[in-house]
């Protein structure tokens, strides 16, 4: 057997700068599990079709376990003495079983290997990222139902706007991380589709069963085009691309935890066990957290554009460019975990200050459209009634009140049909009680939202 798995049309050795290049053994080693277990369901397949001996089968199976539990234990440096993982584990196969190991390879080709690993991989991480997203939802749902009675400021161009739930507002970060969820799991069936013998582009001249591979593996489908299945990286864009969506979301909820936890808001407080202080400042109480994970969305967004430009002007089938998807993959799938699983765990040590958000809702005129209803069930159109009020906020900025702290006569002089009741309208409570409209913030609505969310985990 050559040094390299494919060095018998070649009469010059490596250039050794050339190997380390071409080398992937540096970060492809993670592949080892899923390697493995596509090899041996491989190699069952071969002995059932009669291409190889059961006994064979037998022999090569017990030392692919020997290998993965080597492994496990960094039993196998991951140097420049291996090109991939896959060359790693047919050299070790070959040194306990000898020639028999170079059977194993039969009928496939590593253009078809590592697209079957990278999938298994993915695989995983969309249930791993799933469990973790489900933990970041039960956190937003319990910090909403314990302060389920809390009123703040809802804000448009981060302005104050109108009375909102905190519930209301936590919960709408828990449907992102819904939507989250459902798009990992539609991705799930694109992922799902086995691309083992497709060979290096035109599939394999042996009777492959291929049903029974995808059956062994947990593979929903069989992949259609030997080419495509070899060449597409679609799943690894498309798992990038829910993952920068979902970083999205993550950043908006960390912005408002950064905002929210300053002075200038002084609405919620971040456990120190999630903080950090400064170096020179001793007063200062830092949200490191909540900003990092802001900051490591441009890595995840990167990793995105980076594969889409890989992958934009390959021909069929496959190329080595596309060997650079990986790192960009495991490096996702580290950074998205972290993030979920750390603010899942600072979700849950937050602290919210009630009174100051109350407070934040008397001023600003938060009001004013529920003022503009209240006119128009007196008989104006809507447009009339947003004119109306908006003069009449003009009149109390310029009296500095707010439109509470006007008087009877002075809100009658922008409209006779104003009555007593009106004060009813600008109280921020009456506000919410107003809205238990379905998916509104009214305490109704909100409160069967929560019990319904926790029936949707399960809990």
């Amino acid at each position: 057997m050559s040094e390299k798995l494919w060095g018998g049309r070649f009469r010059e050795e490596t250039d050794v700068q050339v190997d380390a290049f071409n080398a992937s053994i540096g970060f492809d080693w993670r592949l080892f599990a899923h390697d493995i277990e596509g090899s041996m369901a491989h190699c069952r397949m071969l002995a059932k079709q009669g291409i190889i001996t059961e006994e064979e089968a037998g022999r090569i199976i017990e030392a692919l376990g020997e290998i993965r539990r080597e492994l496990e234990h960094g039993e196998y440096p991951a140097d420049e003495d291996y090109e991939d993982i896959h060359s790693l584990v047919e050299k070790a196969l070959v040194d306990k079983v000898g020639p028999l190991g170079e059977k194993l390879h039969t009928g496939r080709s590593r253009n078809d290997q590592v697209a079957l690993d990278a999938r298994l991989f993915v695989r995983e991480a969309v249930s791993h990222l799933d469990e973790l997203l489900q933990r970041l939802q039960e956190a937003l749902l319990d910090q909403a139902e314990k302060n389920v009675d809390l009123i703040m400021p809802g804000y448009t161009h981060l302005q104050r706007a109108q009375p909102v739930l905190l519930a209301h507002h936590l919960m709408a970060y828990f449907e992102m991380f819904h939507r989250d969820r459902d798009r990992l799991r539609d991705a799930l069936k694109r992922v799902n589709v086995l691309p083992l013998g497709s060979a290096a582009l035109a599939g394999s001249t042996f009777d492959l069963d291929r049903d029974m591979v995808a059956e062994e593996l947990g593979f929903e489908a069989v992949s259609r085009n030997s080419m495509d299945a070899v060449s597409d990286r679609d799943f690894v864009l498309e798992y990038l691309a829910c993952a920068s969506i979902l970083m999205m979301h993550l950043s908006r909820l960390c912005e408002e935890l950064v905002l929210w936890s300053s002075r200038e808001f002084g609405f919620a407080a971040i456990s120190d066990a999630f903080c950090t202080g400064s170096s020179i400042m001793p007063q200062k109480k830092n949200p490191d957290i909540p900003e990092l994970i802001r900051g490591k969305t441009g890595r995840v967004y990167g990793h995105l554009v980076s594969l889409l430009t890989t992958m934009k002007g390959l021909p069929l089938a496959y190329n080595k460019d596309m060997q650079e998807d990986k790192e960009a993959l495991f490096d996702t799938v580290d950074t998205v975990e972290a993030c979920v699983g750390i603010l899942a765990r600072l979700m849950g040590e937050v602290t919210f200050h009630g009174e100051r958000m109350l407070e934040a809702t008397q001023r600003g005129y938060l009001a004013a459209t529920d003022l503009a209803d209240y006119l128009v069930r007196k008989g104006m159109t809507f447009r009339q009634a947003h004119e109306t009020v908006g003069r009449m906020v003009l009149f109390a900025v310029e009296q500095g009140k707010e439109l509470h702290e006007l008087t009877l006569e002075q809100m009658k002089g922008f409209a006779r049909r104003i009555e007593k009741d009106v004060y009813e309208w600008l109280d921020p409570v009456m506000c919410l009680d107003r809205r238990n409209i379905t998916g509104g913030t009214g305490p109704g609505v909100v409160r069967e939202r929560l019990k319904k969310a926790r029936r949707e985990l399960g809990l």
